[in-house]
């Protein structure tokens, strides 16, 4: 086992020559993030307004293919923004999965709803349709107002958030589907996704509205920062509203209709996402090599490596290998770690986590197969990049105007 062991440490390493320590997803500034930054810094718009916020916005849109896209402060408040617009009430239930990052629980959990967890695909590590479909036909009833009901607890489920787990697309067109039929508003959990896409259309766009993470250790940072993006104009003006601490526009006057947040992303992460977004496609494309070397690698090794399925293109986010069991797992993340190579086990599964132990249950048997197996490897993108300097996607603008 120590010499398989040594064997994919020594490829890893080999991945990323001259680096002493291997991190899991480091950021790489290449392009213009500085000069973007201190253009931010200059105009002294460096809060919620300024022209980079607006630049952000756009470029999500042109990336995604959606109509409207609203920067947020981060993914965890883009999520919880998400669920309000989808109108979950408290004491409501969201369906959703139990492998994914907290983030997707804690935002149901500040409106005082409730997650109810369903179980995934193997090969997509997303929630699994046929899953979905099973819990609803057997626990759950349309009533007369037209909702769906889960006949165990009574209350009504209003939405649906499937994660695009690693960067890897689920069968989100197949979920729209079973939403759809049973009135439950799909949410999308795009925040490892940016530049993911399932048959032909991007990750985030399948729902009602979609949310997006540009975190430190995303393909694509703004430090901290999020993104929502929809087709519907009406969400989109009320997202921008609510995000705006809910201010009525007023030359002067402070007049606020309703509890508003404030979540909008500020024009200085704006401006570090905009020249990151300018270099997407290089990313994706340094990426999906580095995924193409490490399928090559583990298919002679005999590991299990987690590829997108077909017509999915990943960004590849994480890249996952499966190990034979717990202990296998467990034994590899310490020799790794203990060599300067940062690999992660999948989170701790949400209904493992007491806060979380909600009484409806289902079947997840694959969630915890996948968790007890599943291990993430370095995945940064690896430097020198090709025409870094100007970037791959047209800014437009360099954002000097106020």
């Amino acid at each position: 086992m120590r010499a398989c062991f040594q064997n994919i440490l020594d490829f890893i390493k080999s991945k990323f020559p001259g680096q002493n320590h291997v991190p899991l997803h480091a950021p790489i500034f290449q392009g213009n993030e500085r000069k973007y930054v201190l253009n931010a810094i200059d105009s002294t718009f460096v809060s919620s307004v300024g022209a980079y916020v607006n630049r952000f916005e756009a470029m999500m849109c042109e990336i995604t293919g959606a109509n409207h896209a609203i920067a947020i402060v981060n993914g965890t408040n883009a999520l919880h923004m998400a669920l309000l617009l989808a109108n979950v009430q408290p004491e409501d239930e969201v369906l959703s999965q139990s492998i994914t990052f907290i983030a997707t629980c804690n935002a149901i959990s500040y409106i005082g709803a409730y997650p109810v967890f369903i179980d995934i695909d193997r090969d997509t590590l997303g929630l699994s349709p046929e899953s979905l479909q099973h819990f609803l036909n057997n626990h759950a009833e349309r009533k007369s107002d037209g909702f769906t009901y889960n006949k165990q607890t009574g209350k009504r489920i209003k939405a649906c958030v499937p994660m695009h787990t690693f960067g890897f697309p689920c069968r989100i067109d197949d979920i729209a589907t079973i939403c759809s039929q049973w009135n439950i508003t799909l949410v999308e959990d795009a925040a490892e996704s940016i530049g993911s896409f399932y048959k032909g259309k991007h990750t985030g766009t399948f729902g009602k509205i979609g949310a997006f993470s540009f975190n430190g250790n995303k393909t694509v940072t703004a430090g901290g920062g999020g993104a929502l993006i929809t087709n519907d104009e009406t969400l989109a003006k009320r997202a921008k509203h609510l995000t705006t601490q809910a201010k009525v526009p007023h030359p002067w006057a402070f007049v606020h209709d309703e509890v508003g947040y404030n979540y909008r992303m500020p024009n200085l992460n704006a401006a570090l996402a905009c020249a990151q977004l300018e270099q997407l496609d290089l990313f994706i494309d340094n990426k999906r090599d580095l995924a193409s070397s490490y399928q090559s690698f583990f298919e002679r090794q005999q590991t299990p490596y987690v590829r997108e399925i077909d017509q999915a293109k990943a960004n590849y986010w994480l890249n996952c290998i499966l190990l034979k069991d717990k202990n296998e797992r467990d034994a590899f993340l310490k020799f790794t770690n203990e060599n300067d190579v940062m690999t992660r086990p999948a989170w701790e599964l949400m209904h493992r986590l007491s806060m979380f132990n909600y009484p409806s249950k289902t079947d997840l048997s694959n969630s915890e197969w996948i968790a007890d197996r599943l291990v993430n490897i370095p995945s940064s993108v690896r430097i020198p990049l090709k025409n870094t300097k100007t970037g791959t996607r047209d800014s437009q603008t360099s954002c000097q105007t106020r």
